[in-house]
């Protein structure tokens, strides 16, 4: 760490330590959450654990009923699943490339992330696992494509396969049962780079559209609004005629999409902004509307304002208030549906892979999340599914969930982890 990012960092320690004694005592959660007063924090708290691994032997935590296994390890940051229909796990291994830092808090930023291995060089590939006598380890690992700028979501649709870089969407043709991919691909869709760099994709139900979550470059528009054109957002892709459109806006960094049976409603979750709180504002899941407008940058939970930014009140106006609150500063990053029966004690709902927070004074998320669901709602409080990924002092990150997906048998969990390298499956004890 050069002598700016050490200082920077100190200083943001310090104020961690501060407002750590003046923290909300309960999380923002649930359909009604008790959000705290925004307190603009001039300093942002940093905080964030070393990356540390897991020793041998040493397994995330497991909710009672539950039994947890290494399916794939020795990875390079893995972040995304997609099983594909014939049982193969593709996972994308990639990781946030930063550019120059241009402020105090980029440097002591950037370095608070490299001690957890969140930024540096990034493998740029999708491997392919295979289970071939179904015991719930892979056996085979296969470079599905390599040479990708920054891979993250895929999506199989027929015999065309689609990969969301950081700067795109980019099909190529596929043949079921192939270990690679050939060529170089052809690119659908411009995204712009920089800043929220995953581009996460979900295919409808009807195999019709691609969805693909876009995020903001910045924490509230810090670099004027003509460069977050397109970016706070959900895209479409007509799979027929390969036109695209903002499908949803607002939303600061929509990453994981599932779809919910009963009503046929798109879901999403995002990351809130930074800079006013603890708790303020939560991160959220919620349903994604057609031409919705969700208050980013002007607004947060609905319309209640933030007043760092220039405001529109007609965007205001029409914000959708989310369904459900997830916590501040939780990063929930990974996004499945669960059927009802794929774990024992755990009915349908919405699983959620928490990265973690690493801009406030009590570390939150750290977790793989579970939200009841009933008549195409939340319908209860959240449980853990998997825990045990920080040590108790809060100093040491074993793991940290990001991707999630039902498993090949739809009686198990595949969850990415890209500290300790694993992509965990959880079945019944």
């Amino acid at each position: 760490m050069d002598v700016i990012a050490k200082a920077t960092s100190l200083i943001g320690g310090a104020v961690s330590r501060m407002r750590r004694a003046q923290a909300p005592s309960a999380q923002a959660l649930g359909a009604t959450p008790q959000i705290p007063e925004a307190k603009k924090q001039g300093i942002m708290t940093l905080k964030l654990p070393s990356a540390r691994g897991w020793d041998e032997g040493h397994v995330p935590t497991c909710a009672p009923g539950l039994k947890v296994n290494a399916f794939a390890a020795g990875l390079d940051h893995p972040r995304w699943i997609e099983v594909l229909p014939n049982g193969d796990v593709l996972v994308a291994e990639s990781k946030e490339q930063p550019s120059a830092p241009k402020t105090l808090m980029d440097h002591a930023a950037q370095a608070t992330m490299r001690r957890v291995k969140a930024i540096g060089d990034s493998a740029n590939r999708v491997t392919l696992w295979r289970d071939t006598d179904g015991d719930g380890i892979a056996e085979t690992r296969e470079v599905f494509v390599e040479n990708q700028n920054q891979p993250f979501g895929m999506a199989l649709v027929g015999s065309k396969f689609y990969l969301g870089n950081t700067d795109g969407i980019v099909r190529f043709d596929y043949e079921d049962g192939a270990v690679s991919l050939s060529g170089t691909g052809t690119k659908l869709v411009d995204f712009k780079p920089g800043g929220h760099w995953t581009r996460s994709l979900i295919v409808s139900p009807e195999r019709t559209k691609i969805y693909a979550g876009v995020g903001s470059l910045s924490n509230i528009g810090d670099q004027g609004l003509e460069v977050e054109e397109g970016r706070a957002a959900i895209w479409e892709l007509d799979v027929a005629t390969e036109e695209a459109r903002v499908y949803a806006s607002g939303l600061r960094n929509a990453v994981g999409m599932a779809w919910e049976p009963a009503t046929g409603a798109l879901w999403t979750v995002v990351n809130e902004r930074d800079g006013l709180g603890d708790e303020t504002p939560p991160d959220y899941l919620t349903t994604v509307q057609e031409n919705g407008f969700y208050g980013w940058p002007y607004s947060y939970w609905g319309d209640t304002v933030d007043d760092r930014v220039p405001q529109d009140a007609a965007l205001v106006a029409r914000a959708i208030t989310p369904d459900y609150a997830l916590g501040g500063h939780t990063a929930s990053l990974g996004l499945c549906w669960m059927p009802e029966g794929t774990l024992p004690g755990f009915g349908e709902g919405m699983v959620i892979g928490q990265h973690g927070s690493w801009n406030r004074s009590i570390l939150s998320g750290y977790k793989l999340l579970f939200v009841p669901f009933a008549n195409g709602a939340p319908s209860g409080a959240p449980r853990d599914i998997l825990s045990g990924f920080l040590s108790e002092d809060e100093k040491d990150a074993y793991g940290r969930p990001v991707g999630v997906a039902v498993g090949p048998d739809g009686k198990s969990l595949l969850m990415a982890d890209d500290v300790g390298d694993v992509i965990w499956r959880v079945t019944g004890a």
